[in-house]
């Protein structure tokens, strides 16, 4: 297969979901995420754009089912090109001395563990010149009421970082990007009665942080 290969984790909804249907254009996209029917509805987007995918419903947070799909990756196309990483927990607000138990330990599975997991399944695939880009969110650090979002969301990207370092001259590149706020979800969670009309529509950040990749 000539085709490049893209492997998108948080392919479901906004904008994972928003990459993955911009990228299809020129990638076959291989979409992680939980929510089958969000998965299905994103093929059907897929394909009416000429594009196709293989669509992977499984938690990120599953070694075992990851560590599965990276060896079918493999078998199958002895590579990705791309992987586009834009899973993530956004734990309800509330104060630090009120941190629900169950809420940290999500966000710590799916924002920091998770990624640390991923990384090494990846980077084999990716080789020297293959690309992973995540997403950064730094204002939320330190921000009151985000205690476990922010401080999981600065853990995955310290680890980012650090691998963007070590690989700089060796490769796959790294990217990290900063998108602009959208009126996805987990902002609506984190900011209920925001006005939209002040948000970027994901397919049009998608756009724009795709040309800044150069991609």
């Amino acid at each position: 297969m000539t085709q490049k290969i893209a492997l998108v984790t948080g392919a479901s909804r906004g904008l994972g979901a928003a990459f993955a249907e911009a990228l299809s254009t020129d990638y076959h996209v291989v979409a992680v995420a939980r929510t089958t029917g969000a998965l299905e509805e994103l093929d059907d987007r897929i394909q009416a754009k000429g594009g196709s995918a293989t669509l992977a419903p499984m938690d990120i947070t599953n070694v075992d089912a990851m560590a599965q799909l990276c060896r079918s990756i493999h078998d199958r196309w002895g590579k990705i090109d791309l992987w586009v990483h834009a899973a993530i927990h956004g734990a309800p607000l509330t104060p630090a001395g009120h941190i629900d138990q169950k809420d940290w330990n999500k966000s710590v599975s799916i924002n920091m563990t998770a990624t640390g997991q991923l990384i090494p399944f990846l980077a084999p695939l990716l080789g020297e010149d293959g690309h992973a880009v995540f997403f950064s969110d730094d204002t939320r650090t330190g921000q009151k009421f985000f205690g476990s979002y922010g401080a999981t969301k600065a853990a995955q990207t310290a680890v980012v970082r650090s691998w963007q370092a070590e690989t700089e001259k060796t490769g796959p590149r790294v990217s990290v990007l900063a998108p602009n706020g959208m009126p996805t979800g987990t902002r609506a969670r984190f900011f209920p009665g925001e006005n939209k009309d002040d948000l970027v529509h994901p397919r049009d950040e998608a756009a724009r942080l795709l040309a800044e990749l150069g991609l």
